[in-house]
């Protein structure tokens, strides 16, 4: 059953732009029986995933990298190219090529700013505009983004002009009316199911498209502080972006049939995505759990000495598992030989490998078992 979102309407310039109905449409969303059952094996495989994370030792050191896995994500959808290890070469400070890594460092920089605001600031519009005023303000941008300011032009999306563009967003004016419509959707926590309600928000953020640039990056930053705010997660383990970007054209095509009322098929896509993202978050925590135990156990056997700075080494390689041997010396506060000594351990006890490089100087080396657990290739 279609649900009336809005309708395109000329402009005076003569191109059509979408305005959207009051937000939520009378008569609310009724969700069908088959997506209610979705969302039912949906929630509980959230409320398994959160159980385990639960159950991860260092699991704090784990979350970054869930954290670049979705960043690097979400920015490949916006066209670029960089991957989690370029986030991760970039983030030690090892990177040897120039990439647009810096647009994951800075969706990481606004994901962390805004989990921890929310925790003493109500979600509200202004949150939002902070959260893209930290993902754009010096981030590389297709074009000027005005960084935490809702847009004061017409905006739209594919095409050279609004004339021949696959979508155009409301209209200043009109903007404003649905973001004070969502405002109040977004707060209104308590009467809608929490999963549909996250997908409805999203949706709802990217028709009306408020900022001139990442819109896409700070909607799907949303989904994340959701997850987490509606206390379906303790820690923000599961991120949408990877099946997005797996999915693109689908992604694409759900969104805009939402604009036309399929507000059904937008949810099937999102549940599909929750269910299919949390198995493989659970795979994912189960998979580092036994590296870590093994690769924990290979150091343990050593010498007293050795297995503990062996252990602080392998703890801080969940977190940054690209390394040199000068990071080695800051985090043991070893000689260079003395570190160089601990990496060529790491190595024979299969932890470790190195990688080729121009300068020998500064060789990298990297934790590829466990940095291969949460590539999509």
């Amino acid at each position: 059953m279609k649900i009336d979102i809005g309708k395109n309407i000329k402009q005076k310039d003569d191109f059509l732009s979408f305005i959207p109905t009051r937000f939520p449409p009378k008569g609310g969303f009724k969700v069908p029986q088959k997506i209610l059952l979705k969302l039912a094996e949906a929630d509980r495989l959230v409320g398994k995933l959160d159980g385990i994370t639960h159950t991860l030792p260092d699991v704090d050191f784990f979350l970054s990298m869930f954290v670049k896995k979705d960043a690097a994500s979400s920015a490949q959808i916006e066209g670029t190219k960089a991957t989690i290890v370029d986030a991760i070469e970039m983030d030690a400070g090892v990177a040897v090529k120039k990439t647009d890594a810096d647009d994951i460092l800075f969706y990481i920089k606004a994901l962390d700013y805004g989990t921890e605001r929310l925790k003493d600031f109500p979600l509200s519009l202004r949150l939002i505009r902070e959260i893209h005023s930290q993902l754009m303000t010096g981030a590389r941008s297709t074009h000027f983004s005005d960084p935490g300011e809702f847009r004061r032009s017409q905006n739209w999306i594919g095409g050279t002009s609004p004339s021949n563009a696959f979508f155009v967003p409301p209209p200043v004016e009109k903007m404003h009316e649905s973001l004070n419509d969502f405002e109040v959707f977004l707060r209104e926590e308590n009467k809608t199911l929490p999963l549909i309600h996250i997908a409805l928000v999203h949706a709802q953020f990217e028709t009306i498209h408020p900022f001139l640039d990442g819109n896409g990056r700070t909607g799907r930053l949303l989904i994340t502080m959701l997850l987490c705010h509606r206390n379906l997660l303790e820690r923000p383990v599961l991120f949408l972006s990877a099946f997005f970007k797996k999915h693109q054209k689908m992604y694409y095509s759900t969104l805009h049939g939402y604009h036309d009322g399929e507000v059904d098929e937008w949810l099937n896509f999102f549940l599909d995505g929750v269910v299919d993202i949390a198995n493989d978050s659970i795979r994912i925590s189960k998979e580092i759990t036994q590296l870590r135990d093994d690769d924990m156990a290979k150091i343990q056997s050593l010498a007293r000495r050795e297995s503990e700075s062996g252990v602080l080494v392998l703890r801080k390689l969940y977190t940054q598992p690209i390394i040199t041997t000068r990071i080695i010396m800051e985090w043991t506060k070893f000689t260079r030989a003395g570190a160089q000594k601990l990496i060529e351990r790491f190595i024979a006890l299969d932890i470790l490998e190195g990688r080729e490089q121009e300068a020998a100087y500064d060789r990298t080396y990297i934790y590829k078992k466990y940095v291969d657990i949460f590539s999509d290739d």
